[in-house]
């Protein structure tokens, strides 16, 4: 597979792991038990803005990326998208810890391209790490893809996505 464009189907056989929100285990520091997201069959029901990071925790998906999905959440949700999902090259526990720490329970999924088969598939990574884009998907149809060029957040920014909507 390669890079995905508007208009494409939501490839087969994409799945991510996450720890499901439960409020017995709301610390940031429980754990919790990671399950499978079957994106691939998730999508094909759903509007979905899925969110790629290098890294949990990191300068500019803390302060910059994930801030703006957060604080545009509602606006998100009034156009129609079902779902937001960040991904990352993190594992499960991480993914969901940053979560935690930004006061999100299920409102986002954070979840883990684990070993980044997904990001490596479309050729989308920096190294070992995922790289940074966002995809929207529409009932398992691409309407929008792009991956950042350099390391600022621009095409992959909630604005961008909230344009294409």
């Amino acid at each position: 597979m390669s890079a995905l464009k508007p208009g494409d189907d939501f490839p087969e056989g994409v799945a991510f792991t996450y720890v499901p929100y439960n409020p017995e285990q709301g610390a940031v520091t429980a754990c919790g038990v990671p399950i499978k997201y079957n994106a691939s069959k998730e999508f094909k029901e759903k509007k979905v803005v899925l969110v790629s990071v290098p890294g949990a925790f990191t300068p500019t998906c803390q302060n910059t990326h994930v801030q703006g999905y957060i604080s545009k959440l509602g606006e998100l949700k009034a156009a129609g998208v079902d779902q937001v999902i960040f991904i990352s090259y993190n594992d499960a526990w991480v993914m969901s810890a940053w979560g935690k720490a930004n006061g999100i329970k299920d409102e986002i999924i954070f979840a883990s391209d684990d070993g980044t088969p997904f990001s490596t598939s479309l050729g989308w990574t920096l190294g070992a790490r995922t790289a940074r884009y966002a995809i929207l998907v529409d009932h398992g149809k691409i309407v929008y893809a792009e991956k950042e060029p350099a390391k600022e957040v621009g095409v992959s920014s909630v604005d961008a996505v909230l344009a294409k909507l």
